[in-house]
């Protein structure tokens, strides 16, 4: 009965310091900045689809007002996949500067920065069909394009800064929320209804200026992250400023603690460059699990489920005109799946959400794979696919479309921390673009067998989480930094003791210590 009792007073106090420390300050910074940054990039993945035949027709009617002749079909196809992969080619061109940003701006003045591409780009947009030019469109997306680029990277390292290490994940996928908040903005507002008529298009690919024009206004209005102050700016005063407006009447001087040990850790190092990072062995491990997670992120065929959700729709029997509603149903799911990431990782943690995520997805896409080979001879076949379906795309943003991000700011300390995002962005980017391009020819060539490609992907990411990548939940950045380092340490002396075993069994002819045992001290190990 009093151990009952003491559970549960320690449960109530950690829902109380849960409550204490998740301030209207904390909730305030991450609701601008998905809003007005993470909430662009899932809008402008999307925002195209609907719009597709008035922009070609827009294209073709310019190109016959100054050549007197239109478009062939292969040029226009061209224009237009142009249009949507241009903002791939910007994602990565942002993605390679955050570092330098962050470092020079701090990681709330790159946010607040960067508003002018948004407002450049919605201008060009926007006035494109009064000026008679493609060529604004096209620039307006790849512009676009590099503000989402360093709004994947910035976004997720602020809000990683400035959160307390048991609110970090909680925080950590509020813009996974936005980015399906914007993917369903794009599916809805491209209703015929709303701005999916013709003469709307150029209104419905400018109005991402509102939600950043809304941030601009409100966001300067708070701190930078208190790490970046003490750790890279050394402003112990603007420190403790920023740390009152984002904690609770709480004593905060353990936290400015924590930050001066990190602070000493550094003292001899500046902030490094992607090569010097690649050279580092101390965070190789840390270095390789950011390469996996972020290709494995984009690879999952994500993309390509976006891409094909019409055509399994159809097939499943559902009435052409209801399809863009029941599209536009799958956003609802995006953004409930979310939710419940969201909600979950503090208290499940971080690898059980990438784990699930990405098994989720692996068995999902081989189900699709299945259905759509079946469907001709079973009739249930054709729901079949429908429900694997929604079952990527949950599994999807549950875990792998958020946890990443948030894993790739807890796996570095404050000098390796945006060197870390550029390698990570730049090849999330990249994977993006390779999907976008090579599926098409993939489809072609292995039908409905493609889908297995990415069932195997998923599921190898998920095997290596569960072996590599430890929980990083609770813990503050040193406490992460010193567990790799103590899984280093033990690694490479089991590998030393094995060299000296082996050793040892070449000098002795009758092989009298191969039955010698060495035991460790169990409390060297890692959990």
């Amino acid at each position: 009965m009093c151990f009952n009792r003491v559970i549960k007073v320690q449960h109530g106090q950690k829902i109380s310091n849960f409550k204490s420390q998740l301030t209207g300050s904390l909730l305030a910074v991450a609701f601008l900045t998905s809003f007005g940054s993470s909430m662009l990039y899932g809008y402008n993945l999307a925002v195209v689809n609907s719009p597709a035949v008035y922009i070609k027709d827009f294209y073709n009617k310019t190109a016959l007002s100054r050549n007197g002749t239109g478009l062939s079909g292969e040029t226009l196809t061209l224009m237009y996949s142009l249009t949507v992969s241009v903002f791939a080619i910007g994602g990565l061109l942002g993605s390679l500067i955050v570092g330098m940003l962050v470092t020079r701006f701090g990681r709330k003045g790159t946010v607040v920065n960067t508003t002018v591409l948004v407002f450049v780009a919605g201008s060009l947009m926007g006035f494109s069909r009064i000026c008679n030019s493609p060529e604004m469109v096209i620039i307006g997306r790849f512009i676009t394009g590099i503000h989402s680029g360093i709004s994947l990277s910035v976004v997720p390292m602020y809000l990683g800064e400035i959160a307390p290490k048991n609110l970090r994940g909680f925080l950590g996928l509020v813009p996974s929320i936005f980015i399906g908040t914007g993917v369903f903005a794009a599916q809805i507002l491209g209703l015929h209804e709303l701005l999916g008529k013709e003469e709307h298009w150029p209104l419905f690919l400018s109005v991402v200026v509102v939600p950043t024009f809304i941030q601009l206004m409100l966001l300067p209005w708070f701190p930078e992250s208190p790490r970046y102050l003490l750790i890279e700016k050394h402003n112990v005063h603007a420190t403790i400023t920023a740390l009152k407006w984002y904690r609770a009447k709480c004593n905060i001087q353990a936290e400015i603690e924590e930050m001066q040990e990190e602070q000493r850790s550094l003292s001899s190092v500046e902030t490094l460059s992607v090569w010097n990072l690649l050279l580092d062995d101390t965070v190789r491990r840390q270095v390789v699990s950011v390469v996996v997670i972020n290709i494995g992120m984009q690879l999952s065929g994500i993309d390509a489920i976006w891409f094909y959700t019409n055509d399994i729709f159809e097939n499943a029997g559902i009435p052409a005109p209801e399809i863009q509603y029941t599209t536009a149903g799958t956003g609802i799911i995006e953004i409930i799946a979310g939710l419940i990431g969201c909600f979950t990782i503090e208290k499940l943690g971080r690898r059980p959400l990438m784990i699930g995520g990405f098994a989720m997805m692996g068995i999902c896409s081989a189900g699709i794979t299945f259905a759509l080979i079946l469907q001709a001879h079973l009739l249930f076949m054709r729901y079949l696919s429908v429900c694997c379906v929604v079952g990527i795309i949950a599994g999807f943003c549950i875990g792998p479309a958020g946890v990443p991000f948030l894993i790739t700011a807890e796996l570095f300390k404050q000098s390796h921390r945006p060197a870390a995002y550029i390698v990570g962005g730049s090849l999330n980017w990249l994977s993006n673009f390779t999907v976008g391009f090579v599926f098409p020819f993939l489809q072609m060539s292995a039908g409905s067998y493609c889908y297995l490609v990415f069932a195997a992907i998923c599921l190898s990411v998920a095997v290596y989480v569960y072996i590599v990548i430890p929980e990083t939940k609770n813990k503050t950045f040193m406490e992460i930094s010193r567990m790799f380092s103590k899984k280093e340490a033990v690694l490479e002396t089991q590998g030393l003791i094995h060299v000296d075993q082996l050793k040892l069994k070449k000098m002795n002819g009758y092989g009298g210590v191969e039955h010698t045992s060495l035991e460790f001290d169990s409390s060297s190990s890692v959990p």
